[in-house]
C-alpha cells in the first residue's frame, strides 16, 4: 500500500506505522523486528457474488478443505505468538462464514487489529454492531463504480444498494468502514463520481487497486487501462488528496510505482514536500509481499499475497504459520526476501528499485511467464526511472 494522504499531507492512520518506521525496509520476516507480518486469510472461498476480477475465483457454493472451527484458533494462536499485528478477514466473502464473529473474538485475546474485506451486501445492522462491539479495527467495502457499473461489474442486480446501504449501516454506529475500487477500463472514467460519493456520504477511508492479472482477474490483462490513463488516475488521487486532506485516508494499492510518480509530481508541484515524501519512501522499502505481508487461502495453504496462489510454501494444517514463514526453503519465498538481484529487464535497471523493490510479481509472471521479470504495469518513462531506452519488457 502507498499512502497517499501520509505523504502528501502527513496524516497518521494505523497502517502508516507499519508502513513508515525505521527498519521497516529491511525486515525479512514480518512488518519490522520482532512483529511478524500482515496476515491476509481468506477464511471462506464462498461468496454470493461472482465479480470479474475476482482472484480466488470465489463463487456461491461451499469448497470442500476449509479450515474449521478448531484449526482456524490454533492457527489464529500462532498467529497471536508470532505477534502479527494485523488479521485481513477476506473470502470469498467472509461474512458467509458462520463462525466469523467467534473467530474475531478469538483473535482479539491477542490484541491483534482484526478487519474486514467485504462485498458489503450482508452489512445488516446487527451485523455491523456485532462488528463494533468485537472492536473491528476496519471495514473494507469493494465498490468498482455507482450503481449498474458496480452490478455489471459484480454479476449481481441489486448490489451496489446493498453494499452502501452496508457502508451507511457502519458509519450510523461510527463502526470505521471505507472503500475498496480496483481501477480497470470500465469503471476508471468514475472516479471523480467515487469521490463526490465519499464527500456526500462522509465516507473516512479509500483504496484504489491497481488490477493484477489473478484468478479471474487473469481474463482481464486486455482491459486494464493504459499507461497514460494510469498517470491521470494518479493526478486526480493526489489532487483529491489535498482537497479532502486528513479527513480522509486515501492509499493506492498493488502498483508501487505510484510512490515514484508521486515523489516526482511533488519535485514538481509540491517541493517543500518532495524531501519528507522520499524519506517516507525509503523507509518503506516498496512492495514487501512475502516479508511484511502474507497469505493464508481457505485450505490453509501459505502464499506471499493474495494474488500468488500458484505458489505455496506449506500449510496451517501441518505446521505452524509461523514456522512456515520463518524456515522456509521455497526459492520463490526467500528469492522475494532478497530480490533484487533476481529482478529482470526495466526492474533491474531501476534507479528507484529501493522504493519500488520491483513492484508486483504476480502480473510479471500472467504477462511474460518469469516471476522475476519487470512490472508490466509499471507506467513511468525509461527517463523517469534512469534507464536507457530500448530495455525490453523482460
Amino acid at each position: 500500500m502507498v499512502g497517499i494522504t501520509k505523504l502528501l499531507c502527513d496524516s497518521e492512520n494505523f497502517g502508516d506505522k507499519l508502513r513508515y518506521v525505521k527498519g521497516a525496509a529491511h525486515a525479512k520476516h514480518g512488518v519490522n523486528q520482532g512483529v511478524g507480518p500482515v496476515v491476509v486469510w481468506n477464511c471462506t472461498k464462498t461468496c454470493n457474488l461472482k465479480c470479474k476480477h475476482c482472484y480466488a475465483e470465489s463463487d456461491n457454493r461451499k469448497y470442500d478443505g476449509e479450515l474449521s472451527l478448531e484449526e482456524a484458533k490454533i492457527f489464529i494462536d500462532d498467529l497471536g505468538k508470532f505477534k502479527v499485528p494485523v488479521i485481513l478477514f477476506s473470502g470469498g466473502e467472509p461474512l458467509i462464514r458462520s463462525d466469523i464473529f467467534e473467530l474475531i473474538e478469538h483473535s482479539n485475546k491477542y490484541g491483534i487489529r482484526n478487519t474486514i474485506s467485504t462485498n458489503g451486501t450482508l452489512l445488516e445492522k446487527d451485523v455491523c454492531k456485532s462488528l463494533k462491539d468485537l472492536n473491528v479495527g476496519y471495514v473494507g467495502v469493494s465498490l468498482d463504480g455507482i450503481g449498474s457499473k458496480h452490478d455489471e461489474f459484480r454479476k449481481t442486480k441489486g448490489s451496489f444498494d446493498k453494499a452502501l446501504k452496508g457502508i451507511r449501516n457502519c458509519l450510523e454506529i461510527e463502526q470505521r468502514v471505507g472503500l475498496r475500487f480496483t481501477i480497470n477500463r470500465h469503471n476508471y472514467d468514475q472516479l471523480e463520481d467515487i469521490f463526490k460519493l465519499i464527500k456526500e456520504e462522509k465516507i473516512p477511508r479509500v483504496c484504489f487497486y491497481h488490477l493484477v492479472y489473478s484468478g479471474r482477474g487473469n481474463e482481464m490483462i486486455n482491459e486494464d487501462i493504459t499507461k497514460e490513463e494510469t498517470r491521470e488516475c494518479m493526478n486526480l488521487i493526489m489532487e483529491k488528496t489535498l482537497e479532502f486532506g486528513t479527513n480522509v485516508e486515501i492509499l493506492t494499492v498493488d502498483n508501487h510505482a505510484d510512490a515514484v510518480y508521486l515523489y516526482l509530481r511533488a519535485l514538481e508541484k509540491y517541493p517543500h514536500l518532495a524531501d519528507r515524501i522520499l524519506n517516507l519512501l525509503k523507509l518503506n522499502g516498496g512492495n514487501r509481499s512475502g516479508m511484511a505481508f502474507a497469505n493464508v487461502d481457505f485450505m490453509g495453504n501459505v502464499h506471499s499475497d493474495q494474488f500468488t496462489w500458484n505458489y505455496s510454501f506449506g500449510n496451517v494444517k501441518n505446521n505452524s504459520f509461523s514456522d512456515i514463514w520463518k524456515n522456509s526453503e521455497h526459492p520463490i519465498l526467500n528469492g522475494l526476501r532478497d530480490r533484487k538481484s533476481l529482478l529482470k529487464g526495466r526492474c533491474s535497471k531501476c534507479k528507484w528499485i529501493s522504493v519500488c523493490n520491483g513492484n508486483f510479481r504476480a502480473r510479471a509472471e500472467a504477462v511474460t511467464g518469469d516471476f522475476w521479470a519487470s512490472d508490466p504495469a509499471c507506467y513511468l518513462t525509461n527517463k523517469e526511472i534512469g534507464v536507457s531506452e530500448g530495455i525490453d519488457l523482460i
